[in-house]
């Protein structure tokens, strides 16, 4: 009897191992998560009035890439799930709303944050990086001035330095160049956009179904920014702004990549939310 029950429960004790790890994929994968909308205060700003946009509200979204040499979590969202009410509903920050938390978007794909090998933000804006703190165990692929700034002191208005103050130990990598090939094989891209923010980045992925797309980060905020050419005030650099849109203008031509923009409302409404993927 007992050599019968060892190897059962070898089995069941593989089996539970198994059921624990993260999935794997044999090819890309990019989940696209909900992290709510931004009611926009004002949007004079960005060169329009209200009236003259055709949805002055904003997308969150955070993204998670699969490769078979691991994953990325590009961008966090605005909220963090620590201020969503233990009794259920919203949870809120500043103007964002949120119903969902990451922490059970991920867990739904069969993901926990200490799963996560790399972490990557388009730049370091409070509704960029809302949950920061479940990635610090990824490695940290961020450019030194976007690093630097988020812990300056006193820290900037466009932070919420609570919700990205664990990443401050976090494993590191410093993002030197022009472009970054994230596993090696051309197929996860970040790519330098500076101007919105000193180390502004976008996020270039080459799926072999969907075709290649360029997540934006703020690159633009709403697609009649990109149809007018009109330039956010509040660019950290504006003339770098002008630089790197027309880069990745450029870029976008070459390779005949979509390019996503992350806060677009109306077409963040059309993308397949996890559970579903693009492959």
């Amino acid at each position: 009897m007992k050599r019968l029950v060892l190897p059962i429960l070898a089995a069941a004790t593989l089996a539970l191992a198994q059921s624990n790890q993260a999935p794997l994929a044999k090819s890309l994968r990019l989940y696209v998560f909900d992290g709510g909308t931004l009611d926009i205060p004002d949007t004079t700003p960005y060169g329009f009035k209200k009236e003259e946009l055709a949805n002055y509200k904003m997308s969150v979204a955070s993204f998670l890439v699969v490769h078979p040499k691991g994953t990325l979590m590009w961008d966090t969202g605005a909220v963090p799930d620590s201020s969503f009410p233990p009794g259920g509903g919203p949870g809120t920050l500043r103007y964002a709303k949120s119903t969902k938390t990451l922490t059970a978007q991920l867990a739904e794909i069969g993901y926990k944050p200490s799963d996560i090998t790399y972490l990557a933000l388009s730049h370091f804006h409070w509704d960029h990086v809302g949950n920061s703190n479940l990635f610090a165990s990824a490695t940290w692929l961020v450019p030194r001035s976007e690093r630097e700034i988020m812990f300056a002191q006193p820290p900037s208005p466009r932070t919420e330095p609570q919700n990205f103050s664990a990443l401050k130990n976090s494993k590191t990598i410093y993002l030197t160049k022009p472009e970054y090939d994230v596993f090696g094989d051309g197929s996860v891209i970040i790519k330098a956009a500076p101007g919105h923010s000193p180390g502004h980045q976008v996020l270039f992925l080459k799926l072999a179904k969907t075709g290649p797309v360029v997540l934006s980060g703020d690159l633009y905020h709403y697609p009649e920014e990109r149809k007018f050419h009109k330039v956010p005030t509040t660019e950290f650099n504006r003339d770098q702004t002008v630089t790197s849109r027309a880069d990745v203008e450029a870029f976008l031509k070459k390779t005949g990549a979509q390019l996503w923009i992350q806060h677009d409302i109306t077409a963040n409404a059309k993308l397949k939310k996890s559970p579903q993927f693009y492959e």
